[in-house]
């Protein structure tokens, strides 16, 4: 009984919602009204949601389906990461017309360039359903009822707790977003994989692009008819700067977040996931760096595959860092412990614990088969399109696409549980000896388009395996660890925690959709013991600079600017010296999908654009701890210096509102 006690208490102090954590659905943000106002947010909920007049909800858009981005104009002007417009840039650039190397910037309207296939999303409302649903209506049919409300309207009925409530949300889709500006990536990924997710940081990302839309204001296919769009709101840019203590709040979509799962998850994700997802990314960008540095050309080609493979490795580096040497499972496995002594008297929650880790044991493998192969078998093409064949590039990245279809094939028969191998794969090493020898029969087909049978059988038989896995599983729902009796046991759990933990700011897992976080401008120790301060300034960027390291090689302006201090109206004093703030670390709490999103201060001014975490924070996802989690804003006041004294583009302020109060 006295352990059982030390366990509750321990647990119940570590756990419950702290200083910062949370992603807060915009609607409810009345409930935490208060906590904000006396953190130093000056506004009211209605400023930040509301469905009877323009409110921030309306200058924050969810950008190309998985980036958020904000309107700094009355005329459809919107700002992002350059890494959330870095697709746009690359499909624009060519080696006559490098403009991930030189950047890009736009001199009048007619310059701005279309970008098919991309779009924005704006939240028009969200109302919980719950009771809807519970009376007979189905899903389908709300949003039906939904979409038809309006031109371009999309909508989506949404999980939360598991279940536990129904949200509908609904969106205005615009479909002719156009690339205004982007700064070289010299700046705008100032760092590369050497600084992604570290601190400090010293990154310009962002880019600039704009909605149009028709001449009616509604939502229309590309057109050079179409005129910018005129937003119900847009966010006024503060130059007053920012400084450590200051509040600080976050408007975006959020992807992804597992803050309520059980500690046998926590250890599958440190311990097993992703250990063996870095280890096969790591080979992969092995191959595409050996490519780069080989070829310009091959440069820019993998440029945006090359991102999007690291990015997500090095934050699994980070989040297995973070859960061992914070002690998340233990944590959790605590907290666990304490609620299963509460329920042993409570018949509808007694067991659930229990449950779930049974269903985790039974779920493991073939959820690790399934991760392992789509990072192996599905990361590979079934096919080498026309359009890809047409681009000279084409023949010089046969001994890359080679190298890859060998290595990955090696990775699936290391990794992948023998009993989910598929039997085309089975055969293949059989006949042909070992997996790289099958890979170069299967590849060769491939890559001269002349005999796909191989390849076809493959990709027949992984979707049969990964049909069965998913019917063992019982859900096409799986961005995580789960199973469809998960689901059902975490919708009790969840209602089990809440009737139990009563002092625990509940808030709904990230789905994708519109949240609020909110903390303040922060420094942190890490794991060196030193203090790090929360503010980079472009010292720091002349201190790194070093033209023999792409990652770190700047464009000769920015040397010739920083030699003149030639600043213009973007100077500021920090520790007593001239210079241009860059960066800045706050407490909000994020994950994927909030890239881009507005940093607002107290007056609801925008202060800086989020891109990133620090490298222990990515187990925010499954844990938020106050001590070491810190988003990674770059202020909004080296995009503006960025943008007049590099791109020379500054006739874009003409359309900006500005303060310039602290």
């Amino acid at each position: 009984m006295k352990r059982t006690l030390l366990t509750l208490f321990a647990a119940l102090a570590v756990l419950p919602a702290l200083a910062d954590e949370g992603m807060w659905l915009p609607s409810l943000i009345s409930e935490r009204i208060d906590d904000m106002r006396s953190k130093g947010f000056r506004l009211t909920a209605e400023d930040i949601y509301s469905i009877n007049q323009a409110s921030m909800k309306d200058a924050v858009v969810l950008f190309d389906g998985g980036c958020t981005g904000e309107l700094v104009s009355p005329e459809g002007l919107l700002l992002t990461n350059h890494h959330c417009g870095y697709d746009a840039i690359q499909r624009h650039s060519t080696v006559e017309h490098d403009y991930l190397t030189h950047g890009f910037w736009a001199m009048s309207r007619a310059e701005e360039l279309p970008n098919e296939g991309l779009n924005v999303r704006f939240l028009v409302r969200m109302e919980e359903v719950t009771d809807r649903l519970k009376a007979g209506e189905t899903a389908e049919e709300i949003v039906r009822r939904a979409e038809a409300e309006g031109k371009g309207f999309k909508a989506s009925v949404e999980q939360m707790y598991y279940g536990n409530q129904q949200f509908l949300f609904v969106y205005r889709q615009f479909d002719d977003v156009r690339l205004v500006a982007a700064p070289p990536s010299s700046i705008g990924k100032f760092g590369g994989d050497t600084d992604n997710w570290i601190w400090p940081r010293h990154t310009g990302d962002f880019s600039v692009f704009r909605i149009y839309a028709s001449k009616d204001n509604e939502p229309a296919a590309y057109s050079p008819d179409n005129v910018p769009y005129r937003p119900g709101k847009f966010f006024t840019v503060s130059a007053g700067g920012v400084g450590e203590g200051d509040f600080t709040m976050i408007y975006g979509f959020p992807g992804n977040t597992q803050e309520y799962i059980l500690s046998d998850a926590v250890r599958y994700i440190a311990e097993r996931s992703d250990p063996a997802k870095i280890a096969i990314r790591t080979g992969r960008l092995d191959l595409i760096r050996e490519a780069q540095q080989s070829d310009p050309e091959l440069r820019i080609h993998y440029a945006a595959k090359q991102a999007t493979i690291a990015n997500a490795w090095k934050k699994w580096q980070g989040e297995a860092l973070g859960i061992g040497r914070r002690g998340t499972a233990e944590t959790k496995r605590a907290y666990e412990e304490a609620f299963e002594a509460w329920a042993q008297d409570k018949p509808a929650y007694r067991d659930v614990v229990k449950r779930l880790r049974e269903e985790y044991a039974r779920i493991a493998d073939p959820y690790f088969a399934r991760e392992i192969t789509a990072e192996t078998i599905y990361a590979l093409p079934a096919k080498y399109t026309a359009e890809e064949r047409a681009e000279a590039v084409f023949a010089r990245r046969e001994a890359t696409e080679r190298a890859q279809w060998k290595y990955l094939f090696g990775e699936y028969a290391r990794r992948c549980p023998v009993q989910y191998q598929t039997p085309a794969f089975l055969r293949g090493v059989a006949s042909e000896g070992s997996p790289e020898a099958y890979a170069e029969r299967v590849f060769d087909g491939v890559w001269s388009g002349r005999d796909t049978t191989a390849v076809t059988a493959l990709r027949d038989d992984s979707r049969r395996m990964l049909s069965h896995i998913t019917w063992l599983l019982g859900t096409k729902s799986l961005r995580n660890l789960a199973s469809s009796r998960l689901n059902e046991l975490y919708t009790l759990y969840i209602r089990g925690l809440r009737e139990w933990d009563r002092e625990r700011a509940f808030y709904p897992d990230a789905n994708l959709t519109l949240r609020v976080a909110y903390g303040s401008v922060a420094g942190y120790r890490y794991a060196d013991g030193e203090y790090h301060k929360p503010l980079t300034t472009l010292d720091g960027i002349i201190a790194k600079d070093n033209p023999e390291i792409y990652d770190y090689d700047i464009p000769q302006a920015l040397r010739e600017l920083y030699a003149t201090k030639d600043y213009g109206r973007w100077a500021t004093t920090i520790d007593g010296r001239r210079t241009v703030p860059v960066c800045f670390l706050a407490t909000n709490h994020t994950t994927g999908g909030n890239s881009g999103s507005p940093i607002i201060n107290g007056r609801g001014e925008l202060v800086g654009l989020n891109f990133d975490r620090t490298w222990r924070s990515t187990m925010s996802d499954v844990a938020f701890d106050e001590t070491i989690c810190r988003n990674i804003a770059v202020d909004v006041r080296y995009v503006l210096f960025v943008i007049d004294r590099i791109g020379g583009a500054g006739y874009l302020f003409g359309e900006m509102d500005f303060s310039r109060r602290k």
